[in-house]
């Protein structure tokens, strides 16, 4: 789970125009048998929107799952996903209360359906969706930090509908994440002689602890293990992220505006659950399991996943570790992500049925 504790702003696009159609230039699919498609389809009971893109309709199609909560990841795929678009085709979905769905649904509105049960159906019935609109049997299921607890729980509900399930910054326990990203921070900012950090950190402390958990201790205890590389590896910010929208041919201002505001909405309402989450039980999985760990995440850290993975019973498992990505493993290593679908998770989806 990333909660952003850098904003993306209501900056005007207009500025970066020129970019922005260089970059759409580039992108734009034209292979014969390409798809490349951005709108919105009701699931859930409210319109939500969907960006498609692949070289080849024939190839296995990833739905990803993004983090957040609320953080899109539609406006910031220009960066790393073409190559994999030579491969698979991949499907970027606006949860609600995220970006462009949120931009255009009265907050109010969805305000009571903000629950990590109604995103794992959210999540089912696009995949239903998909599998009719684009004739595929199954898809491939990949969750991205927040979209991991919605992606890991619709593929045990559902399992049925996917080839393979595919864990990016996966979380298996919050507060066992929590603990181990802040323990991360305070250990680096001594080592560093950081004395604003090791003020700021030890004014929240014990953490989490026994009190509650608000937004407000969350984005303490964040800040500094990312300024320490633990959302980006080896980098003090991940400006390259939050800045991506504004150069993206997806989003326009009122939607790049949006993610801002979608997270605290979302953030505030779900946040209890999020915090109870735990995988820890979960000692047998339906489908095969991938799981591509950073080795320096400390935004949602990769020890607890290594151990779930190792003891649980599932048809395939498979553990990748990105010896330099921190959390933002496909923007961190695209190459050794495409290596990696390639080799593990595309032959699940390619084998011939039993």
């Amino acid at each position: 789970m990333a909660i952003s504790v850098q904003a993306s702003s209501c900056r005007d696009t207009k500025p970066y125009q020129d970019a922005r159609a260089i970059i759409e230039e580039l992108g734009r699919i034209v292979a014969p048998n390409g798809v490349q498609e951005s709108y919105k389809t009701r699931i859930g009971g409210i319109e939500q929107w969907l960006n498609v893109r692949g070289q080849d309709k024939a190839n296995p199609m990833i739905l990803f799952v993004h983090g957040g909560p609320a953080s899109p990841a539609m406006p910031s795929i220009w960066q790393f996903q073409r190559p994999i678009e030579e491969y698979f085709t991949v499907v970027n979905w606006d949860q609600r209360g995220a970006g462009k769905t949120f931009s255009e649904t009265e907050p109010e509105s969805i305000s009571d359906t903000i629950h990590i049960e109604r995103f794992v159906d959210d999540a089912i019935e696009l995949a239903e969706f998909l599998r009719k609109r684009y004739h595929k049997e199954k898809i491939i299921l990949m969750g991205h930090s927040w979209g991991t607890i919605i992606g890991f729980k619709a593929a045990l509900k559902r399992p049925e509908l996917f080839h393979a399930y595919v864990g990016i910054g996966q979380v298996i326990n919050t507060r066992d994440n929590e603990r181990i990203s802040f323990e991360y921070g305070l250990a680096q900012a001594k080592a560093h002689g950081n004395t604003e950090a090791i003020k700021a950190l030890e004014a929240i402390a014990p953490y989490p602890g026994e009190q509650p958990i608000t937004r407000e201790r969350i984005i303490v205890a964040r800040t500094w293990p990312q300024h320490y590389g633990g959302l980006t590896a080896f980098r003090d910010n991940s400006t390259y992220y939050y800045r991506a929208p504004l150069l993206s041919p997806e989003y326009q201002a009122d939607d790049v505006c949006a993610i801002n505001k979608g997270n605290v909405f979302t953030l505030g309402r779900v946040l209890p659950e999020f915090l109870d989450v735990d995988f820890k039980p979960i000692t047998k999985f339906p489908i095969p399991v991938v799981m591509f760990m950073g080795r320096h995440d400390y935004t949602t850290p990769s020890e607890p996943t290594a151990s779930w993975l190792k003891n649980v019973d599932a048809p395939y498992k498979q553990a990748v570790w990105f010896e330099r990505s921190a959390h933002m493993v496909p923007w961190e290593e695209p190459g050794k992500t495409l290596i990696s679908l390639l080799s593990y998770v595309r032959p699940l989806a390619m084998a011939k049925p039993e």
